[in-house]
């Protein structure tokens, strides 16, 4: 049996699809539906149980499940970077993924979990999978940064496989239950629906308007590269799961507007149509805001890792179409 934490939510469903289509069904869900609405992410799936995190975590700590689990896939967590309440956000992305990784080493269970590009904080020092690059901006990822820590002291005496992957900006399907934790694309399309333009913040950290730049990575990439490290359970270690390739926040608005109009407008061309407007940033983000990543994914691709990553151009268009029903 697999069991998928945080199957409900974005990549976790995207997972539990990835597994069904390779004839895997046994698989035990586990997730938090106080957001009942993220239900809808299952519907198309299929699953062998489900259980309530709380109810699992007892499970799991009173031997329910020993002997019956052939990996975990951990994707479960508070994933807000503007959460304020730290021992909540500790709890649920530290305390959680610790008691875990303790039983999946205890069993000699593969355990392959979801860390966050959140770790390198601004990136001054760097996206590489180093120490050194770490300095994390807010408690999220100050949660995830201290996981990854523990990890790196446990991978020498390991009994089973331990691979993290720091996620940078994922978009795709099954996001809405996010809300404002939803990718940049969700609410471009959004915006663009409703108001016939996309807003984008004004200019930060020496980035013109709308020219700062991130890794967007499409869910089926990550899927995809989850998948690679479960099939092959001698790797461990930690990974960057990006594309490599930084992209602006213009062109991610540009793709919505032009998926949706059938035009091929230049960001500037839309700017100067008023398709594209900016717009200040909320009280307190500013100072927490990455405003360039790029995952450096040598390793990545030394782990044997060789597809092509989707471009926001390809990825983000695809994505328009499929929320637009097309």
């Amino acid at each position: 049996m697999h069991v998928v934490t945080g199957a409900a939510g974005f990549i976790g469903s995207k997972l539990v699809e990835a597994l069904n289509r390779q004839g895997i069904t046994e698989i035990l869900a586990v997730d938090n539906l106080e957001n009942a609405d993220k239900f809808r992410n299952l519907v198309a799936c299929e699953i062998d149980d489900y259980l309530d995190k709380r109810e699992f975590l007892a499970r799991l700590e009173a031997g329910h499940f020993d002997g019956a689990i052939d990996a975990v896939l951990h994707q479960g967590a508070c994933s807000d970077t503007m959460a304020t309440d730290g021992r909540y956000v500790m709890e649920n992305n530290f305390g959680y993924s610790k008691a875990l990784l303790d039983w999946c080493q205890e069993e000699e269970v593969p355990f392959l979990y979801a860390s966050s590009a959140a770790v390198y904080g601004a990136g001054e020092n760097g996206f590489s999978v180093a120490r050194e690059c770490e300095s994390p901006l807010n408690v999220y990822g100050y949660s995830k940064f201290l996981f990854d820590q523990l990890v790196r002291r446990r991978l020498e005496g390991r009994t089973a496989q331990i691979a993290g992957l720091r996620y940078f900006n994922v978009y795709g399907p099954n996001e809405s239950h996010k809300g404002r934790m939803a990718s940049v694309a969700f609410h471009a399309f959004h915006q663009f629906r409703a108001e016939g333009r996309v807003k984008l913040f004004v200019g930060s950290g020496g980035y013109a308007e709308g020219e700062q730049l991130r890794d967007f990575i499409h869910v089926d990439d990550v899927v995809s590269v989850n998948l690679h490290f479960l099939e092959d359970g001698e790797l461990s270690g930690i990974w960057n799961c990006g594309t490599g390739r930084a992209q602006a926040f213009n062109d991610v608005a540009a793709a919505i507007i032009n998926t949706a109009r059938g035009t091929q407008a230049s960001p500037a061309e839309l700017v100067a149509q008023g398709l594209i407007e900016y717009i200040p940033f909320p009280p307190g983000l500013a100072a927490r805001y990455q405003s360039y990543t790029e995952a450096d994914i040598a390793s990545l691709r030394d782990a044997g890792y060789g597809r092509e990553f989707l471009t926001v151009q390809q990825g983000v268009a695809a994505y328009a179409k499929e929320l637009a029903g097309q």
